[in-house]
């Protein structure tokens, strides 16, 4: 049963933060490589602290063992300096997907008692 394994790792291109730099009048897009470096097959999600400002496409999937996607954020036109933007950042949490499930994203399995493992990438704002 794959919920009772402890999902293995993700790699992600960046690996520590997301820079988004000025002017911030316009819309930024950001690429992220996320990687299932595990030998399962993992559903994936992406969060936000601010979904006003920032987006996520695709939101979720499904990766096989090695296999990677291409995720872009993007950062709507704000006005720098008179919003907080102090903790800003994407989240992304992963799972095994169950034994024999299609490769299709479902929340559910986030819900259940499978571990769900977290990265955050905090979002610096470069003026």
């Amino acid at each position: 049963m794959a919920q009772s394994v402890p999902p293995g790792d993700i790699a992600t291109q960046p690996g520590t933060k997301i820079v988004f730099n000025a002017p911030y009048d316009d819309k930024h897009t950001y690429h992220i490589k996320v990687t299932n470096s595990s030998a399962r097959r993992i559903g994936w999600a992406f969060k936000t602290t601010n979904m006003k400002r920032l987006g996520v496409d695709p939101a979720a999937g499904v990766l096989d063992p090695k296999e990677n996607a291409l995720i872009a954020v993007s950062c709507d036109a704000f006005a720098y300096g008179q919003e907080d933007t102090n903790n800003d950042r994407v989240t992304i949490e992963w799972t095994n997907t169950p034994d024999g499930a299609a490769k299709q994203f479902r929340r559910e399995w986030f819900q259940g008692d499978g571990m769900v493992r977290r990265k955050n990438l905090p979002i610096e704002y470069n003026p």
